[in-house]
């Protein structure tokens, strides 16, 4: 997709953007396609059904990558964030995973849920949205009066230098697997293997084949995925070059300071006063911890174009498709705490989803399915902790209610640790009721 100037481009790119975050947030609200939701399905009910529409959504995103990025539309590599990057940051994923895995169980969703909450009139998760984006914020920005981020004072003295860096400058499996030189084919059949497994395994199930929308939320959710994607990976601007003559680039490479495009055609940015950045129009997909944080520098920047970003729009979107669907559903209905524990829970899930998806560099969509579709090992990584962090809170909570004062944290916590089959059956200290 071609264009004459930044401004076309960039409003192009956050309509398209607006438009697929509607389609996601109604059908999520329709279909109530929710990951928390499907973890507790599994743990409580032994219902798969759910979780089986995660892994489908999966599957389909990860499928449209493979081919579109083997035929050269779609690009990863330089995607925002950096999923691929030649560091492995493996215990911020795992830990930012396991601490954003209970954090959303706490609060009743994940930050996806979270929005798809605030469009049905649920006015807990406004509270939730708030401390996550307050958080995010400044997780990446420095705080008032202060050169220092909230990762800086709490995080990369201790867990940075844990990271690895990798010798094939890339970490999605095709790259580890068959080396830099292979990376490309690897990419395709290690792509087109699991997608193969992962289909297999959500149409195994005839509860899950005969539910229409739970085939409908994992169809529908991957494949806004891979539209934002493709839409993001194809903005090029086209432009009459004094230097050059007729210059066709990406908005990503024209923003690139190592270019120097952005002096030599005045024409083509008019209207900005300075250079946005890479994040503005890098290849990327849905993501929603990180963009509750970008809200926040839109308003405090009073609403400047530069700072309405890619993750602005799909935030605003999704709630507004959620809005959308519970109006023409009837089930929009304001919520409010049912008790000081519920404003409790919330409060302190909302804190640990705010560190937990800065920390692991994105949330159940932003990695576990925009990520995972990249191949890249820290967001499998990061996927099987918030699995692991929410199924284990689930446990515990199970154990708190049922034998109430008998079921101590740490009683209820081995127990959970044994129902995982991550301990032995001699170490349980509360049967199951």
């Amino acid at each position: 997709m071609n264009f004459e100037n930044f401004t076309d481009a960039h409003q192009w790119m956050l309509m398209a953007t607006f438009i697929l975050a509607i389609v996601l947030g109604a059908v999520a609200n329709k279909t109530n396609f929710c990951t928390m939701g499907s973890v507790s399905d599994w743990v409580n009910m032994g219902d798969t059904s759910r979780f089986r529409a995660w892994i489908l959504a999966i599957a389909v995103a990860l499928l449209g990558v493979t081919i579109l990025e083997a035929m050269g539309t779609v690009d990863p590599d330089n995607a925002f964030p950096p999923y691929r990057m030649g560091q492995l940051v493996w215990a911020e994923n795992i830990l930012g995973g396991f601490v954003f895995g209970i954090g959303m169980t706490l609060a009743s969703g994940c930050g996806n849920k979270t929005l798809i909450r605030i469009g049905g009139g649920n006015i807990k998760s406004i509270m939730v949205f708030g401390i996550i984006a307050v958080i995010a914020y400044f997780m990446i920005n420095p705080l008032p009066g202060s050169d220092q981020t909230l990762m800086s004072l709490l995080f990369l003295d201790w867990i940075r230098p844990l990271a690895v860096g990798l010798d094939s400058g890339k970490q999605d499996l095709g790259t580890l697997l068959m080396g830099p030189e292979g990376a490309a084919s690897g990419r395709l059949w290690i792509g087109l293997i699991v997608v193969a497994l992962m289909v297999g395994y959500a149409f195994k199930s005839a509860d899950f084949r005969s539910s229409f929308d739970n085939i409908m939320a994992g169809i529908v959710i991957g494949a806004c995925v891979l539209g934002a994607w493709y839409v993001t990976s194809n903005l090029n601007l086209s432009y009459e070059s004094d230097f050059d003559g007729q210059v066709t680039v990406s908005a990503r490479d024209f923003l690139n300071p190592a270019e120097s495009r952005w002096d030599m055609a005045e024409s083509v940015h008019e209207g900005w006063d300075s250079k946005p950045g890479m994040n503005t129009m890098s290849p990327q997909s849905f993501t929603f911890i990180n963009p509750m944080g970008q809200t926040v520098g839109y308003a405090s920047s009073s609403f400047n174009k530069v700072d309405l970003t890619f993750g602005v729009m799909a935030v605003f979107g999704v709630i507004l498709g959620s809005f959308l669907w519970s109006i023409v559903s009837k089930g929009f209905r304001i919520e409010w705490f049912n008790s000081v524990g519920d404003f409790v829970n919330h409060f302190i899930g909302a804190i640990m989803m705010g560190f937990g998806g800065v920390l692991a560099m994105g949330c159940t969509i932003g990695q576990g399915i925009t990520g995972v579709s990249t191949l890249a090992l820290g967001s499998f990584l990061t996927l099987v902790s918030i699995i692991f962090g929410c199924a284990l809170t689930m446990k515990i909570q199970y154990y708190k209610l049922v034998y109430e004062e008998e079921a101590t944290f740490i009683k209820a916590l081995l127990s959970s640790l044994v129902d995982l089959k991550l301990l032995p059956a001699s170490m349980r200290k509360l049967d199951p009721a």
